[in-house]
C-alpha cells in the first residue's frame, strides 16, 4: 500500500508556501506522525530552511556523496538507466527530507514529450516510468523512513514538473494571499487541476496491464488556506476582507467545479483550512536559528512578546495540522508527549 502524498500548490507565488510546508513538516511529527518532506521546487528553498549553507554545499558539490537529490535519483532517466534509491537526510527522529536541486529544471524536457507519448498503443514502460518518476521515489523514501505521509513542496508554475507531483498527489492544499493575485491564481489552477486529474485517468485506463503499480493521481483538494506575512489576517483591514471574502466563492466555481451562486464569509467557509495571522518578528528569527517559529527559546531571543507570539504561533499550526490531518485521514497516532519529552521533540537538530 502507498504513503498518501500531501502537495501543497499554487501557481501564484509569494503566498509563503514554502514556509507552510516546512512548518506543518515539524507539527505534523509533533502530532505523532513520520514524515516525509520532499523538495519538488527547482528553486530548492525547502531544502535551505532545513540545511545550512555548508551541508546545502557539501550535498550539490559532491556529485559522488552519500546524499542524493530528488534530481539525482531521476538522471538516470535522462540517458539509459532506471531510477536510483533516495537516500534521506534525517532532520529529526520522525522527519526525513528528500533534498531539492537546482538541476530539477532541466527533468522538464524530459517530462514533456512523455505526456503525450503516454497515450500511444506501443511500449509504454518509458513514458510511465518517466511521468511517475517523482512518485516512485517519494514512495522508496518513505518506506526506508517507515512515513505515514509525504508532504510536497512545489515551484508556483502549471509546467511538466507540477503536473508530474500532482500526479502523485493523493490531497492538495492551496495557499493564497488576500488579494486579486491569488484570486485569479484560483481561476487558474482549479480548472488545471481537474484537467490533469482526468487526463491522467485516461492515461491510466489506455495501460490495461501496467508493468508495474502507479499513482492513482487524485489530487483532492482538502481546502484553502489565506496568509500573508505583511498583513494582520485577525483584523484585515478594508482592501484585503474584500479579496478574503471573495475567495470562498471562486473556489467554489474555480477548483470544486460548482456552479455556485453564493458562499457563505471566509470566516464560516468549511473550505478555509486557516487563517494564518502575521507573527511579527518570529519569522527572521526562526530562519537565523533555523527552526520553526514555535519551536522559539529565550536562548533564540524569543523573550517577553515573542515568547507569548511563539505560543499563539504553536496553537495556532496545531490547530491547522490537526485540520489537515483530520482531512487526509490520518488521527494522532500516539498519546501527547510529556513536557519533558515535548521540550526534547522540540529541539532540532544543527543542519
Amino acid at each position: 500500500m502507498s504513503v498518501p502524498v500531501l502537495t501543497f500548490f499554487n501557481n501564484k507565488g509569494g503566498v509563503g508556501k514554502t514556509s507552510l510546508v516546512y512548518h506543518l513538516s515539524w507539527m505534523f511529527t509533533e502530532l505523532g506522525h513520520r514524515v516525509l518532506a520532499v523538495d519538488l521546487d527547482p528553486q530548492a528553498n525547502l531544502t535551505s530552511a532545513f540545511l545550512n549553507e555548508a551541508r546545502l554545499e557539501q550535498l550539490w558539490e559532491d556529485e559522488q556523496g552519500a546524499s542524493n537529490t530528488i534530481f539525482r535519483c531521476v538522471r538516470p532517466l535522462t540517458e539509459v538507466g532506471d531510477l536510483l534509491d533516495p537516500q534521506l537526510f534525517p532532520v529529526a527522529s520522525n522527519l526525513a527530507l528528500i533534498p531539492g536541486d537546482l538541476a530539477l529544471s532541466g527533468f522538464e524536457d524530459i517530462l514533456s514529450p512523455e505526456w503525450p507519448a503516454s497515450m500511444g498503443d506501443q511500449n509504454l514502460v518509458r513514458p510511465f516510468r518517466v511521468l511517475t518518476a517523482f512518485w516512485q521515489v517519494m514512495q522508496r523514501g518513505a518506506a526506508q523512513h517507515q512515513a505515514d505521509l509525504i508532504v510536497i513542496d512545489v515551484g508556483p508554475n502549471l509546467g511538466a514538473i507540477n503536473r508530474s507531483a500532482l500526479i502523485a498527489s493523493n490531497h492538495v492544499v492551496i495557499p493564497l494571499g488576500p488579494d486579486l493575485f491569488s484570486l485569479q491564481g484560483l481561476r487558474n489552477l482549479g480548472p488545471t487541476l481537474r484537467s490533469w486529474r482526468a487526463l491522467w485517468r485516461r492515461r491510466v485506463e489506455n495501460w490495461a496491464n501496467p508493468a508495474f503499480p502507479l499513482p492513482q493521481g487524485e489530487m483532492k483538494p482538502l481546502g484553502y488556506l489565506a496568509q500573508q506575512h505583511s498583513v494582520r489576517l485577525d483584523r484585515p483591514v478594508q482592501a484585503y476582507d474584500r479579496w478574503l471574502n471573495r475567495m470562498p466563492l471562486e473556489y467554489r466555481r474555480s477548483v470544486l467545479g460548482e456552479k455556485a451562486d453564493t458562499a457563505p464569509p471566509i470566516t464560516q467557509d468549511p473550505h478555509c483550512l486557516a487563517l494564518l495571522k502575521h507573527y511579527r518578528s518570529l519569522m527572521p528569527m526562526a530562519q537565523e536559528v533555523r527552526k520553526p517559529m514555535f519551536f522559539l527559546r529565550m536562548a533564540d531571543g524569543a523573550i517577553g512578546a515573542h515568547a507569548n507570539a511563539v505560543q499563539v504561533a504553536y496553537q495556532d499550526f496545531q490547530r491547522l495540522a490537526r485540520r489537515v490531518l483530520k482531512e487526509v485521514g490520518l488521527g494522532t497516532p500516539y498519546p501527547q508527549p510529556t513536557q519533558q519529552e515535548a521540550l526534547l521533540l522540540r529541539e532540532p537538530p544543527k543542519l
